[in-house]
């Protein structure tokens, strides 16, 4: 094989910075501190939307803090009292109603299948958040938080899904039975750091993200951002898997899901940063002892709180009349929810409260 000499640009030496003449080399070392400053703005903005989860050694924690914990005279009752209701159970379940097929492939819509379970269509794609069709919120079958209503959309009636979101790893969340079932139909799953064990556990692919990082899924984009909760399957292990909300991004509309969270100041960053959401699914069930609950959940009240914080067009309601978790009556937080979205002058058109089943364009 012939080698051929290198060949040489007789224009490259011109924009050599030596072989500038003096009048171009003033321009460039004008130009030259600009350029730098625009390369630091953009680097401390790229740095911001990927500060990622604060950590302390391997276990992911909440800018605010530790979880302020009551002693055993708060903890211990309510355990007893939950165990309990998980046997005889309560009524207050959510109204459910049967799902319009027709209405559920429109595009764009949202179908609440029930607790955080929400199948959305925007922008060309159909996803599902936090998917859970089991009998029981429990790592066993024949104990724990007992559905209270049916899933408002069996499994094998949902259209294809293009991909799933899942938020934390708590069984009410994260259901293996769920995850292996859309799994074996090809459904890719987004979640945060360390989840992907799960995942993969239940034959799933996975695509694991930090607080601030991104993935395209067809015509969207996925943003894994802050929430205020916590992580564990067991009681031991407890912050090893990240926790965190979703916005997603596309060409015409945002959609965002807290996942499990308290109230806190990143409802206001997410405004500053993605601009008007237009539906916002948050939680406003599971906030009584509030003792235990207040940092990790939302009241109604502080729901609403959110929603004018976020600047949202829409806000469903979400995370109650599925499974009684905690204290509250089931059937309390929509109440005042809605007593809370008119006293703040959200509309029922603004503030939704759907019944398990319903699909609502938006």
């Amino acid at each position: 094989m012939s080698r051929h000499p290198a060949t040489r640009n007789p224009g490259a030496l011109r924009h050599r910075p030596d072989c500038l003449s003096s009048a171009d080399r003033h321009n460039v070392d004008r130009v030259r501190p600009l350029a730098l400053l625009g390369a630091l703005v953009m680097a401390c903005s790229s740095l911001a939307a990927h500060a990622g989860a604060p950590r302390d050694g391997d276990v992911f924690t909440n800018p605010a803090g530790s979880r302020p914990w009551p002693g055993p005279d708060v903890t211990l009752p309510f355990f007893a009292r939950k165990t309990w209701t998980s046997l005889v159970g309560r009524d207050g379940a959510a109204p459910r109603v049967p799902y319009d097929r027709a209405a559920m492939l429109e595009n764009p819509s949202l179908t609440w299948i029930g607790h955080s379970t929400l199948l959305v269509r925007m922008d060309g794609v159909t996803f599902l958040t936090d998917p859970i069709f089991s009998e029981r919120a429990s790592p066993v079958s024949f104990a724990g938080p007992k559905r209270l209503v049916p899933p408002g959309v069996p499994l094998d009636a949902l259209p294809p899904i293009d991909f799933v979101t899942l938020s934390h790893d708590h069984y009410d969340h994260t259901d293996l039975a769920s995850i292996e079932a859309l799994a074996r139909h090809g459904t890719r799953f987004v979640a945060g750091l360390e989840m992907g064990d799960l995942v993969r556990a239940a034959g799933g692919e996975v695509v694991e993200l930090d607080w601030g990082e991104s993935v395209q899924m067809g015509a969207v984009r996925v943003h894994c951002v802050p929430a205020q909760h916590f992580s564990g399957r067991s009681i031991v292990g407890n912050g090893r898997r990240l926790w965190a909300g979703w916005v997603v991004e596309g060409p015409t509309r945002r959609f965002y899901h807290a996942g499990d969270t308290g109230y806190f100041d990143g409802f206001r960053a997410l405004r500053e940063r993605f601009g008007q959401i237009d539906v916002a699914a948050l939680p406003i069930g599971a906030y009584e002892p509030a003792e235990i609950m207040r940092f990790v959940h939302l009241d109604p009240e502080e729901a609403v709180r959110a929603a004018l914080d976020l600047g949202a067009r829409h806000t469903v309601a979400m995370h109650w009349g599925t499974f009684d978790l905690t204290d509250e009556p089931p059937d309390e937080p929509p109440r005042r929810f809605r007593a809370a979205a008119e006293a703040a002058h959200l509309g029922p058109d603004r503030a939704w409260v759907l019944a398990v089943g319903e699909t609502r364009r938006w």
